[in-house]
């Protein structure tokens, strides 16, 4: 007869591991998305019936571009996290939900890293 109390077989392990630093992450960007995302509509709203060259003399600028890295760097982290969440909590076969979370982690950092680059080709005048 076992006399361990069930909480021994669990402890360390379970969402109290790793959920807190999910939990911090996603709320640290959508802190860090607000500022971002008011920045970078005040960018679109100015540009709005600018010519081509305007925009891209604009959005070159360092400060822009610092601004829309960062707001792509936040915006697919936070988007990969909620995402993973919904997985977990709503996908109930393993084998399904492991190929989702790779899928998830996959489209979010190709497309991530496809804006990055299209935003460092624009400051770097490629």
């Amino acid at each position: 007869m076992d006399m361990r109390a069930p909480l021994k077989k669990v402890r360390g392990l379970g969402s109290a591991k790793d959920g807190t630093t999910h939990w911090w992450h996603q709320k640290v960007t959508a802190l860090a998305l607000v500022p971002l995302f008011v920045i970078g509509l005040a960018y679109v709203l100015c540009l709005l019936g600018a010519d081509y060259t305007e925009v891209r003399q604009t959005l070159s600028q360092p400060f822009a571009s610092l601004i829309l890295l960062l707001l792509i760097v936040a915006t697919f982290y936070h988007l990969k996290l909620g995402l993973q969440v919904v997985i977990e909590d709503y996908i109930h076969t393993e084998s399904t939900k492991f190929i989702l979370l790779l899928l998830n982690s996959f489209v979010c950092a190709a497309v991530g890293l496809a804006a990055a680059l299209a935003v460092l080709k624009l400051a770097f005048g490629g």
